[in-house]
């Protein structure tokens, strides 16, 4: 059986970059560039976590993982651990979870909505990495 890695440790992050890097071209981000935050509230462990990713022109420049204040961005979207776990394992859709307000988004909701096809081919991507949550 694959090693599994735990959600959002070091490990983690590192498998997470190489096959989004490997597996997300350019073309299939649509060369966006933009930032986003992930803040997970209720961490199993108790604390309050980020998830950051940054791409340019539609290659990821920077993936981050933490627990102290996360880097500025142009998306800030905050919601349960419980709740980025099942969009992370494709069992929600993120759309359907900021339009059920099971997230909170700070930035442009009309930009967002049109990066949403996006950001499920990232999920898509995720939830191919053995995870233990």
């Amino acid at each position: 059986m694959a090693e599994k890695f735990q959600y959002l440790s070091p490990e983690w992050r590192d498998e997470a970059e190489r096959r989004l890097k490997a597996e997300l071209s350019p073309e299939r981000m649509n060369h966006i560039t933009s930032s986003m935050s992930n803040i997970y509230l209720n961490c199993p462990e108790g604390k309050k976590r980020f998830l950051f990713f940054k791409f340019d022109n539609g290659e990821l420049s920077e993936l981050l993982v933490g627990d102290a204040e996360p880097p500025e961005a142009e998306f800030r979207i905050t919601g349960d651990y419980d709740v980025f776990a099942r969009i992370t394992r494709c069992e929600l859709g993120s759309q359907k979870a900021l339009m059920t307000r099971k997230l909170k988004l700070k930035g442009n909701m009309i930009k967002a909505l049109k990066l949403a096809s996006v950001a499920d081919r990232l999920n898509k991507v995720l939830s191919g990495i053995p995870t233990e949550f």
